[in-house]
């Protein structure tokens, strides 16, 4: 059953996911070769619980960590370590919080130094589908309309994408309906209604779209072991249309990067704080 919010709600939300934005931010200035992704996940702990709200992650699902760190051919669910980052990795860190009794959850993957141009490439088209698969997010479309389009945008690109692990509705639980895969077949699914908040997050992979889990029950990895990518936002259907509720601003202010991607899925600009 999808579970409408109020803009009162929304607004709470709105809240939850700006922290995770901040979080994601403030790893964005750390991450760097030689960090091991087990000090991130301390940092990020600390940063959630010193604004007041609790990681979203931790003990969910028995979750050992409050950010999730997948390195290079690592899809999602990579669980921090003590191995240090190196320069040319890439690192999906995937973060939530628990804030005014509502969910933040929020991906980006980060570039550790100089990173190979096809692999540079994937992260570009990976976070352009996500933009692709938002604008489908909109009143008198369905569930399927949103992965379609990702599917169709990555796959001209030679690239797979991930079938077993989906985006999702999100509210005062971490997991919500609807399922949000990215693939599907316009006009399936269920219909998009006002109210609804969801994560859309394209998991795609540069080779196969085959994957497999690690021994320790959670790490996911591409069956060729070639690099995968992740992005996620958390998006409102308010009016019909689709407005964001998370923002890559903070962690584009830490790298120094110009970006105006995000306008056409906000009522108000963002203001920073």
């Amino acid at each position: 059953m999808i579970i409408q919010k109020t803009r009162e709600e929304i607004e709470l939300m709105r809240e939850s996911a700006l922290l995770v934005s901040k979080t994601l931010g403030m790893i964005a200035r750390e991450i760097k070769p030689g960090v091991t992704t087990l000090h991130l996940d301390k940092l990020a702990e600390e940063f959630i619980r010193d604004h007041g709200a609790v990681p979203g992650f931790l003990g969910l699902y028995g979750c050992p960590s409050s950010i999730l760190t997948s390195v290079n051919d690592q899809v999602v669910h990579g669980l921090p370590t003590n191995t240090p980052i190196q320069e040319g990795d890439i690192v999906s860190v995937d973060c939530g919080t628990l804030m005014n009794e509502y969910y933040g959850d929020h991906a980006y993957t980060f570039e550790v130094g100089e990173v190979a141009p096809e692999t540079k490439k994937l992260l570009q088209i990976t976070k352009e589908s996500l933009y692709v698969g938002i604008r489908e997010f909109k009143a008198g479309n369905r569930v399927e309309d949103v992965g379609n389009a990702i599917q169709k945008f990555t796959e001209a690109h030679g690239y797979g994408v991930v079938r077993e692990l989906v985006g999702h509705g999100l509210g005062k639980k971490m997991h919500e309906d609807p399922e949000m895969p990215n693939y599907g077949k316009r006009g399936r699914g269920k219909m998009f209604v006002e109210g609804m908040v969801v994560a859309i997050e394209p998991m795609i992979n540069m080779g196969t779209k085959n994957i497999k889990q690690l021994k320790d029950g959670w790490t996911i990895v591409t069956a060729d072991r070639k690099p995968s990518a992740h992005f996620e936002h958390d998006v409102a259907l308010i009016d019909g249309k689709p407005e964001l509720l998370s923002t890559y601003a903070y962690i584009y202010e830490a790298l120094g990067i110009v970006s105006n991607e995000e306008e056409e899925f906000r009522r108000q600009p963002l203001v920073l704080s």
